[in-house]
């Protein structure tokens, strides 16, 4: 496609399907236009990946998630086809902007954070390689939720991405099915029969997911909760009109916002009715297109890799058995057989509290056959395994993560450490029940998002360097060693970074009014706000270095910008105090004339994938900072490595293995191990310990105490400074000195700009590991047992039309 066949199709679209012309088009016009043009050239791609799959009657990966975090997908469509070029020539042709109109489009607001994005990811790898696959998750209206701060408290209002129109999906009208709740189950011709009180449909909507170079596309399916009869004229005439929109407006609660606040019943009801809707909606879905294809019922795990990212889809145990044994009549143990041999389970998590747990009283009231099969599952398990101790029920709750362990036939980690704490703690017994379901599968990022289009000038360099073939073959960046010795090519890789930094620092002045070096350190922590990944210990150093500073103002010391990002749960309250503190902190330390020459402190509100994609390519220093033992693994920590930044880290997650393969000498380490956690959790007052032992500590938190950053309100953070200097669960306090030391290390090392650029070009060459596709190859062999496709594509080219199923 050249850049004039490219000009002429958004013309086209431009005119036919959006009806406007070029001399009135706005800038969403022409975005809309490019996109669809760009769309129409993945489409035969995708269809011809479903033919052939059929062809061969290929196993497909099916991947449950309730977050699909996949950012914009102009860009990502534009370099996966390799239309770069055109696109560029093709807009300037035109007269726009081609940044300003693909930076137009919004974020799909799927997902929050780590989990979405790797499900993202996992998509986009899945197509590079030629697996056929389909994403499973919820169509949100809202998403998360829209951040913004008023007086440094988070501020959530509604996100409203698909009040545009979306370029890149189609709906499937004749793809629905009727999801049911609550009602009761009744003995009928001596079977159960479960008839449901309330219901909606599950309408789907699809959207491509090309692989690099357009050679292969799968399909994220997205359910839309939507009301089983239409609106109600008969009611509306008779004045009531709320009541006439009632059924539509409760149908689309379901798919409206992403994690609802389940700090009350109703949060908690709805958050199980989400994920039984997308879910039960995703499995029969996958057993219409088994039966539609032939084979028998028992053929399906031959068939079928279904994959439950995290907990939230859990409940797909229950539900393939009872659409199994219930609707097809297949004997309850083959059906619990059959389901397990389907279904695997990637668990995100160490911490029994995140483990999800629903009320006996809600599961029964909501979903009351699953109840009963629950109970069925949990007496199998316990005649297959009489010694065992662990039961799927106990204390008036349903266990998620067990009831998911034990419907599974493979259950992985996300990290090696991750792994190995995984069959010590949340799962010991049943890891001593089940010795070879645990698998290890450390996460990964797709460097064609994360490398090759978040930062051209560093990818372009490695290009140039040791040519493309490393866009997918990762660990090709090996072949960079030889670079890290070659003055010219460190001088580039420097040049590159500090282009990025520049172009942050005009992006912060325009759009915050924030007035950065592009010279100094940029130290960037961007995650969810949770008390384990330890916000407040950054922000607490800042504090210290602030005063330290003041305390000797013609120091030696090197400028650092400290920037945040991240959401924090609307019913997350002390994730919410921390925010607020670290806003409250910036006001004072930016605005100080002695130190913010040194020293500034930014939070950047809305987190997002565009937001990272300008960060991470601008980063000198990644925090990776959690307690050890409480971070599953992070895929944001090998994102900053890949682009050249090195790890202020702890021995938790995915660090070790970053560490490992850059090496001890290019990562910042400090901190406890998870052992030695455990080990200081038992010695009683080991925060007021750790404050006494060290002045800088304890005045940081005395400028806390005496409202030196909440002047109006001088006991503001009465139950932050509490928490540190009490109980302090996850180690702050304990941890602080481990961790200013290591910020010194950092800025020594800074300060030497030779040394710096070899420790971040070292970083780069040594991250090749950390590809979502070597992630999705370890899943194919390990889990999934599936082989790509892709070989049979040409073939397939051939026949006109498809149906993607």
């Amino acid at each position: 496609m050249t850049d004039v066949d490219l000009r002429t199709s958004i013309l086209r679209h431009l005119t036919y399907s959006l009806g406007s012309d070029a001399d009135h088009a706005t800038q969403h016009d022409w975005r809309i236009a490019l996109s669809l043009a760009v769309r129409d050239r993945l489409i035969e791609n995708w269809h011809a990946a479903s033919r052939a799959t059929r062809a061969v009657g290929a196993k497909r990966v099916y991947y449950l998630s309730m977050e699909f975090l996949i950012g914009r997908l102009l860009e990502d469509a534009i370099v996966n086809l390799r239309l770069e070029d055109e696109a560029q020539q093709a807009l300037t042709g035109l007269g726009l902007d081609p940044v300003a109109v693909i930076q137009d489009e919004p974020d799909a607001a799927l997902g929050n954070g780590g989990l979405g994005r790797l499900a993202a990811c996992f998509m986009e790898s899945l197509s590079t390689l030629g697996v056929p696959a389909f994403g499973y998750g919820i169509r949100y209206e809202h998403g998360l939720f829209r951040q913004s701060f008023e007086e440094g408290r988070q501020i959530e209002t509604a996100e409203d991405w698909l009040t545009q129109y979306h370029a890149w999906e189609f709906e499937r009208r004749d793809v629905r099915f009727k999801m049911c709740f609550g009602g009761e189950v009744v003995e009928e011709g001596g079977k159960p029969v479960w008839h449901g009180q309330e219901a909606v449909m599950a309408q789907a909507y699809d959207t491509p997911v090309i692989g690099w170079r357009g050679r292969w596309a799968n399909t994220l399916r997205l359910w839309s909760a939507q009301p089983l009869h239409g609106f109600d004229l008969d009611r509306f005439n008779r004045g009531e009109y709320a009541a006439a929109a009632e059924p539509e407006a409760l149908a689309r609660t379901i798919s409206r916002v992403l994690y609802p606040d389940d700090t009350t019943e109703q949060g908690k009801e709805l958050r199980l009715k989400q994920e039984y809707f997308f879910t039960a909606a995703s499995l029969r879905d996958i057993l219409r297109r088994f039966e539609a294809e032939g084979g028998a019922l028992t053929d399906l795990p031959k068939r079928a890799a279904i994959q439950l990212n995290d907990t939230h889809p859990a409940i797909a145990g229950p539900e393939l058995v009872r659409l199994l044994h219930d609707e097809r009549e297949m004997p309850l143990d083959q059906a619990i057989a059959t389901a397990r041999g389907c279904l695997s389970y990637t668990n995100h998590t160490l911490m029994p509290e995140a483990l999800e747990r629903w009320s006996e009283d809600l599961m029964t009231s909501l979903l009351p056959r699953h109840m009963q099969l629950i109970e069925r599952i949990d007496a199998a398990h316990a005649a297959e395994q009489p010694s065992r101790s662990v039961s799927l029920t106990g204390d008036g709750e349903v266990r998620m993560g067990e009831l998911a362990f034990v419907m599974a036939h493979k259950v992985n980690g996300v990290s090696a450490l991750h792994t190995d704490l995984m069959k010590k703690t949340v799962f010991a017994e049943l890891h001593r029940l089940h010795p070879d379901r645990i698998v290890n599968e450390t996460n990964g990022v797709t460097p064609r998002r994360w490398l090759l289009s978040a930062n051209p000038r560093l990818s372009g360099l490695i290009t140039r360097t040791i040519g493309e073939g490393w866009v997918d073959d990762l660990e090709q960046l090996e072949r960079l060693e030889p670079s890290l010795t070659d003055p010219a090519f460190l001088d580039a890789y420097a040049a590159a970074k500090r282009a990025n930094k520049a172009d942050l620092a005009d992006w912060l002045a325009a759009e915050h009014g924030v007035q950065v070096d592009p010279d100094a350190m940029f130290d960037v922590q961007i995650k969810r706000i949770h008390e384990y990944k330890r916000q407040h210990l950054n922000i607490l150093e800042a504090i210290a270095l602030w005063r330290d500073i003041k305390a000797n103002p013609q120091g030696n010391w090197v400028p650092r910008v400290k920037i945040f990002a991240g959401k924090a749960a609307p019913g997350y309250f002390f994730a919410k105090e921390i925010i607020r503190l670290i806003n409250d902190v910036a006001a004072v330390i930016n605005s100080d004339p002695e130190t913010n020459r040194y020293l500034k402190v930014i939070f950047l509100p809305n987190y997002n994938v565009s937001l990272a994609e300008r960060l991470i390519p601008a980063s000198d220093l990644s925090e990776q900072i959690s307690t050890a033992g409480k971070e599953a693994s992070g895929t944001g920590n090998m994102k900053f490595a890949l682009n050249g930044a090195p790890t202020i880290g702890t021995l938790d997650g995915a660090n070790v293995e970053i560490r490992d393969r850059v090496g001890a000498r290019n990562f910042f380490l400090f901190g406890m191990t998870a052992d030695e956690v455990e080990a200081r959790r038992a010695v009683p007052e080991h925060a007021a310990q750790a404050i006494a032992a060290d002045p800088r500590l304890s005045g940081a938190l005395m400028e806390i105490s005496r409202g030196t950053f909440s002047r109006r309100d001088r006991h503001r953070y009465r139950g932050v400074v509490a928490n540190l200097s009490g109980a302090d669960y996850f180690l702050v306090c304990s941890d602080f000195t481990a961790y200013w030391d290591a910020q010194r290390r950092a800025d020594a090392a800074f300060a030497d700009a030779d040394a710096w650029r070899r420790m971040a070009a070292c970083n780069t060459a040594r991250s090749g590991w950390f590809s979502s596709d070597r992630t999705i190859r370890g899943y194919m062999a390990d889990i999934w047992d599936v082989v790509a496709v892709r070989s049979g594509l040409d073939e397939a080219m051939q026949p006109p039309g498809s149906s993607l199923g």
